[in-house]
């Protein structure tokens, strides 16, 4: 069966020509739409409250999507609460640093970026690990980061400021597609408690292990799967998928690795973390 109808569970592009799903339609001849499979929803004053966690009591604030921080300003401002100047803030992307403009006079003195990997935001807050964090997280998210600040010791607590929660599939008609393609295990869930899985007859491609697991725990076979070593990105395991299997070759379906790299990237950081306390102490010994 070739691959005719694609659908992406997240929103359209605002330019669909400057997606980069537009190379696969071009290249691939099929047709893609859009359909957020989840929603972001914050959390109430209440809510935040019953977490016991006190923003002023931190020094640098981590955020790695706009949801956080649009939620972060809101219960401030609802909690009349005032952030100092002095505080920090730490961010996954350049896009997302840039984002705080909105509520904040952007100074570069207090606001630090990586390049969007989980090794280059987490070698940023080692170099700063002196202050004490507040992890700005969605609900489910991943373990990694608060696994990684908790193996490394430092000072930090975490509130979660919004839930994910399904969004409304009633008028998705998942027959007509040949492939359906996700980015988080809420995705699947999603899709799940709308279709039972018996019925979900287009192949699946995933994005991340914990998606892939979810969707194979949940009795799913995955047929696509990125990021791997011949496509780090999802585009370019759709294009590799679509070519091979309108090409008429039989593709495997994908199998869950045991230990994701973000694990393994925990234990570099701690490593190095530890080394530079060695060639610390060692370079106070030799004064």
């Amino acid at each position: 069966m070739k691959i005719k109808n694609v659908l992406i569970s997240q929103p359209a592009p605002v330019v669909a020509e400057k997606s980069p799903f537009n190379e696969i339609v071009l290249k691939h001849r099929v047709h893609v739409d859009f359909h957020p499979f989840i929603k972001l929803e914050g959390v109430s004053l209440k809510e935040f409250r019953g977490q016991r966690v006190d923003i002023l009591e931190h020094s640098a604030v981590i955020f790695t999507s706009r949801v956080t921080i649009d939620n972060f300003f809101r219960i401030c401002e609802e909690a009349r609460i005032t952030i100092p100047e002095t505080m920090k803030y730490f961010c996954n992307t350049e896009a997302i640093a840039l984002y705080l403009q909105k509520y904040i006079v952007y100074r570069k003195r207090k606001i630090f970026f990586a390049d969007g990997t989980f090794s280059s935001l987490l070698e940023l807050i080692v170099k700063h690990k002196d202050e004490k964090f507040l992890l700005t997280l969605s609900e489910p998210h991943k373990p990694e980061m608060p696994m990684a600040l908790e193996k490394l010791q430092l000072k930090w607590d975490k509130v979660i400021l919004a839930r994910t929660v399904s969004a409304d599939l009633e008028s998705v008609d998942i027959e007509k597609y040949d492939l359906l393609v996700f980015y988080s295990p809420s995705e699947i869930s999603s899709l799940l408690g709308r279709f039972p899985a018996e019925s979900v007859h287009p192949k699946i491609a995933v994005f991340g292990n914990g998606t892939a697991r979810a969707a194979v725990e949940g009795g799913l076979t995955v047929s696509a799967m990125a990021p791997t070593p011949e496509a780090p990105s999802m585009t370019k395991a759709l294009d590799i998928y679509i070519r091979r299997i309108n090409a008429g070759e039989e593709v495997a379906p994908v199998e869950l690795q045991e230990k994701t790299s973000d694990l393994a990237i925990i234990e570099n950081a701690k490593k190095t973390k530890r080394s530079r306390s060695v060639k610390t102490a060692t370079s106070g010994q030799g004064k």
